[in-house]
């Protein structure tokens, strides 16, 4: 194909851009051409995205087969963008999240559950999900009937700047007990960005179009099976020692909020980890294994050191007091 990425140089970006490559598509970036120098053989367009005279410079005339678009922010940008390539794309396919459904998210839920209200000519990007959401009306406000909506869930694999698995690796790489919110057997439910990133750019070759529930099968690893065998993919020599999240609680150590396990108050959100994903299934959504996802992210760790922590969300290093970790830990060792 001959495609269009708007961004292209963070997480599930990058790997789009490196999976199209692989491919064989010839690719065009557009950004503002600060955080990374493009990838060799990609066309990089170089434009502000929040201005849309300095988007339309950079489009020129060009025509491309398919857009991917990662944005998060305030909707009218991706609005903005979806006007100016509506006669000059023929697919659109947009990477939102589980994030625009309703709260609480019921459990086992498909592309049918309660969405958020959004905006498309909204400038605020402070409400997460009412931004993703107005993301959403905003590309099929222009390419309706030929859009794609990949509401993503806990993205991991290399180039991750949440700091999930990033985090972990560094806390499990120093050795000796660190403490892991029980219980190990918890479900977990993700998908490797890579696996996303094909799936997204066989669905624009095809161009296949609608909204559809993006991440790995429900059921598949539990907490225990990732924490064990980020241990094996690295050789650490580290204990983990399990501790409720009651307990976690009553120390103010916040662990298991990373994987949207409890919330601030410590209770348990439903529906995080057994979404309904075989829609996207159907249609030839598939998960690598565990130990690859973990085994090439601390891989790309090692060789580009840790991402900078993203503007939007506090750094990582926050999340943990050291010493409240340690004082637990010397309690549960008597």
């Amino acid at each position: 194909m001959k495609l269009l990425v708007l961004g292209g140089t963070h997480h599930v970006g990058r790997a789009i851009v490196e999976t199209a490559l692989q491919r064989g598509d010839e690719v065009s970036t557009l950004n503002r051409g600060l955080s990374r120098d493009p990838a060799p053989g990609v066309r990089a367009l170089i434009a502000d995205r929040t201005d849309p005279e300095s988007v339309r410079r950079a489009l020129g005339s060009a025509e491309w087969d398919a857009v991917i678009d990662t944005w998060a922010w305030a909707p009218r940008v991706v609005r903005d963008s979806a006007r100016l390539l509506s006669g000059r794309a023929g697919h659109y396919g947009y990477v939102s999240s589980r994030g625009v459904h309703r709260w609480p998210w019921p459990a086992h839920a498909d592309e049918r559950a309660p969405l958020v209200d959004g905006d498309p000519a909204s400038g605020e990007a402070a409400d997460y999900a009412a931004a993703k959401r107005g993301g959403e009306l905003a590309v099929l406000e222009s390419f309706a009937g030929r859009a794609l909506l990949a509401r993503a869930g806990m993205i991991l694999g290399p180039y991750e700047d949440v700091g999930r698995i990033p985090w972990w690796l560094r806390r499990l790489e120093k050795g000796g007990r660190v403490l892991a919110p029980a219980p190990a057997n918890t479900p977990l439910q993700y998908l490797d960005v890579r696996d996303l990133a094909t799936w997204i750019l066989q669905a624009a070759e095809r161009g296949l179009s609608g909204t559809f529930t993006t991440t790995g099968p429900p059921g598949a690893i539990t907490l225990g099976d990732l924490l064990t065998t980020m241990l094996e993919v690295t050789g650490f020599d580290t204990e983990l020692v399990w501790a409720s999240p009651e307990l976690l609680l009553r120390h103010g150590l916040p662990l298991g909020m990373e994987f949207g396990l409890r919330l601030p108050d410590g209770s348990a959100p439903s529906g995080m980890h057994d979404a309904d994903v075989s829609a996207a299934r159907a249609e030839g959504l598939t998960a690598r294994p565990l130990r690859d996802t973990l085994a090439d992210t601390w891989t790309w760790l090692q060789a580009e050191g840790d991402p900078a922590p993203r503007a939007d969300a506090p750094s990582p290093d926050t999340w943990l007091d050291a010493a409240a970790e340690q004082r637990l830990l010397d309690q549960l060792s008597h």
